[in-house]
């Protein structure tokens, strides 16, 4: 069963990539402290695909280019970032 989304360019909104199953990066948005002012996550992504969601408070990922290369996953202090490798890059 697949969801037709739209998404123009790759960018997304923090509601349309929480409804995505194959998001590289998903954000626990009970674990998430960004709300606090932790902006490890953000800071830490070299691609720059984080962001803080300003109506939430919320860590989000805002485009679909990740590298998997993992800072965000690992530097979080809540473990609230998932990095969904896919099974080939294993």
């Amino acid at each position: 069963m697949s969801r037709t989304i739209p998404i123009s360019a790759g960018h997304f909104t923090p509601r349309t990539i929480a409804q995505l199953s194959d998001a590289p990066v998903t954000v626990d948005e009970e674990l998430c402290i960004a709300h606090k002012g932790c902006t490890v996550c953000v800071d830490v992504c070299p691609m720059d695909l984080l962001a803080i969601d300003e109506s939430s408070g919320k860590a989000f990922m805002k485009y679909d280019e990740c590298w998997y290369c993992l800072p965000c996953e690992k530097d979080c202090p809540t473990g609230a970032i998932k990095v969904a490798i896919p099974y080939l890059l294993r």
